[in-house]
């Protein structure tokens, strides 16, 4: 226990932040077919609620299982498609209801906003009614998705050529022009390049949340043109997805996508703050040690004769409360020498 405490000044602490970026690379190999036949992949969890499914990246049986991203369908009630006739009519609203309160929040009604497609609430504008929507695991994520890394090559042909009709979607300069007005905190557009409409907005990424929306409306037609605009058709085995979303459950749905799924990858960012101690140590400073075994009968025992300066080895910085109560330790990584002859500044950082 220390007897000697020095206080720290106002110029002797000082924090900083660090982000740290890890590349994450999803192959569509991964998210449908690499484990078991699709689509009923040992690494595709589906539940009993219907309401979404689970992608891992191994079979989410084994214990080295990492959970990847959850993915879900869904559209608002003013969609054309919301009705009594559609298979899993109420849950398919409730998932983008869901999505949509979270994520956009409510207008001065009270009512849930709909996600909008340049992300201006307020104007009105385009609305994505029919939404495919990716939720990122926390491990993948960590803090938030690095804004401007977001890539996602998605085919948008026939079922049985769905790597076809490739398109690239990302969220292009991002780091420059995202938004703010979510309750979920930054989004950026998501746009993508489908040749004949240049690059319109398909989408919303939303950073800390971990999420991405996608537009029903990036798939093709059977006939290849490009439909960026209204509501989604993509070709299945035996019906567009427009029908799909009318006849097929959300799994079924969710299914689909993931087939189409060529790769994605981003970087995501862990958010590292730190505050930084500078123990400055005179020359008349700790040059006597606290150990008892400094000192035998009242005489220091490393001195040879009693002219010698005194000695002392720093090894360890104790950070202390103004109750003088110990709150963190700090080791060095070896000893250092201290005598009336030196000073020293020694830097100790809490990172958390």
């Amino acid at each position: 226990m220390a007897t000697t405490y020095k206080t720290f000044l106002n110029n002797d602490i000082t924090s900083t932040k660090t982000l740290l970026h890890e590349a994450i690379p999803l192959t569509g190999a991964l998210v449908s077919g690499t484990y078991g036949t699709f689509p009923n992949g040992g690494n595709i969890k589906n539940y009993a609620h219907g309401m979404f499914q689970s992608c891992y990246d191994y079979p989410y049986l084994s214990s080295s299982a990492n959970h990847i991203f959850d993915l879900t369908v869904g559209y608002s009630s003013v969609s054309s498609m919301s009705g009594a006739g559609s298979t899993q009519n109420a849950k398919k609203i409730n998932m983008y209801n869901q999505m949509a309160q979270v994520l956009v929040g409510y207008d001065q009604t009270g009512s849930i906003r709909r996600f909008d497609r340049d992300g201006n609430l307020a104007a009105g504008g385009d609305k994505l009614n029919e939404c495919i929507f990716i939720n990122f695991a926390r491990l993948l994520g960590k803090d938030e998705i690095k804004k401007g890394s977001f890539t996602l090559k998605l085919g948008t042909g026939s079922y049985a050529t769905a790597n076809n009709n490739l398109i690239t979607i990302q969220d292009t300069n991002a780091q420059n022009d995202y938004r703010v007005n979510s309750p979920a905190g930054e989004y950026g557009i998501l746009s993508c390049s489908d040749g004949v409409s240049g690059t319109p907005s398909c989408g919303l990424l939303f950073y800390q949340a971990g999420i991405a929306v996608l537009s029903g409306s990036v798939f093709t037609n059977a006939d290849g043109g490009g439909i960026l605009q209204g509501s989604p058709v993509m070709d299945t085995a035996t019906s567009q997805f427009s029908q799909s979303l009318l006849a097929t459950a959300i799994s079924g749905n969710c299914d689909d996508f993931r087939h189409r799924i060529y790769d994605m990858s981003f970087n995501n960012t862990t958010e590292l703050n730190s505050t930084i101690h500078f123990c400055r140590i005179n020359h008349n400073d700790y040059n006597y040690s606290s150990n008892p075994t400094y000192l035998s009968q009242s005489k220091i025992v490393v001195k040879n004769n009693t002219q010698d300066a005194p000695v002392s080895y720093i090894t360890t910085v104790g950070l202390y409360s103004a109750d003088n109560e110990l709150l963190a330790v700090a080791k060095l990584s070896e000893p250092l020498k201290k005598d009336p002859t030196n000073e020293m500044t020694v830097r100790v950082r809490l990172d958390y």
